[in-house]
């Protein structure tokens, strides 16, 4: 179960607001984990198994994106609005508000990977590490991917598939049925799914502005405005420590990750073999070991990890 917040709230952003939630109290010498989700246009929900690290002594900061959950919504705005310069000014806004700017570690996952790898390309001088969970370097990347996955589908649920996107019927029963086979291999492979994990997906249609605009209906049919965006030329800049994360059966496949391997300076990369796009939640205990390793790394031997509390 994720922990209490010890504090949320939302802070200006321009003449909109940005809500966040912290948990843990700052410890001298650990830096602030701040968990960028994906989307773009999801919510924090589904990654609020993060916060088991500050039990091990690191506050978590989860916040929802512009435009989805406890943020300003923003439904009326078109695809001029909602662009990767937007998000990443919230998220150089969150930082500066909360007052971590000067001492944080990034968690990017899907989308968010990108997003927090297009922040350490500019070197702030206050971020720790990296993390990169889940998430292609390129759209490109992964809509060739996606078309390696999805025929590996029955011939009858691609059949599917390909009938209702011809027909624009996104909203089909049928066709969301045949969306689901795909997702329960690629996106969360628990079944039923986690309730955290739903209440995100719930949101995204709860408001499909953003998803819809920047991405299209589902994963694994980009169709908006991010289908050519690319980060690959720059991942060299970055020099911040880095931790790539990725499952086995993700629908981020190797090759869409294989660009932060080899681009950026300081990285390792951490297979997670019974996971899809969600190991946080399908290999829970794993992935808290590992992200704590990570952290205790970054801190160095001076400032070593606490003990669990009961």
């Amino acid at each position: 179960m994720p922990l209490e917040p010890s504090a949320k709230g939302t802070v200006p952003f321009g003449e909109y607001r940005t809500w966040y939630r912290i948990t843990g109290e700052p410890h001298r010498g650990r830096p602030a984990l701040v968990v960028v989700h994906g989307g773009p246009g999801s919510t924090h929900d589904y990654l609020l198994q993060l916060t088991e690290l500050a039990d091990l002594g690191w506050p978590v900061v989860h916040y929802d994106q512009l435009g989805n959950g406890g943020s300003t919504h923003l439904p009326d705005k078109g695809a001029d609005f909602w662009t990767v310069d937007l998000f990443a000014a919230e998220l150089d806004n969150l930082l500066d508000k909360l007052g971590i700017a000067d001492d944080y570690v990034l968690f990017g996952q899907s989308w968010g990977g990108l997003l927090a790898a297009r922040h350490a390309m500019n070197r702030p001088a206050g971020l720790r590490g990296l993390v990169v969970a889940n998430s292609p370097a390129s759209y490109p990347l992964w809509l060739s991917e996606m078309a390696v996955l999805r025929a590996q589908l029955p011939p009858e649920v691609q059949q599917t598939l390909l009938r209702h996107e011809a027909a624009e019927t996104y909203d089909s029963p049928e066709y969301l049925a045949a969306m689901r086979v795909f997702y329960d291999r690629h996106v969360c492979r628990i079944l039923p799914w986690p309730r955290d994990f739903l209440s995100s997906f719930m949101e995204i249609y709860n408001d499909p502005t953003v998803y819809y605009t920047m991405n299209g209906p589902n994963e694994f049919h980009v169709i908006g405005t991010l289908k050519d965006w690319s980060i690959i030329d720059e991942l060299d800049t970055i020099r911040t420590p880095t931790l790539l994360i990725s499952g086995r059966h993700d629908e981020a496949t190797p090759v869409t990750m294989q660009p932060y391997f080899d681009r950026i300076p300081e990285v390792r990369w951490e297979m997670f073999e019974e996971s899809s796009h969600c190991p946080h939640l399908e290999e829970p205990e794993r992935f808290t070991e590992v992200m704590a390793a990570f952290l205790k790394e970054l801190a160095g031997p001076e400032k070593p990890l606490g003990e669990r509390q009961s």
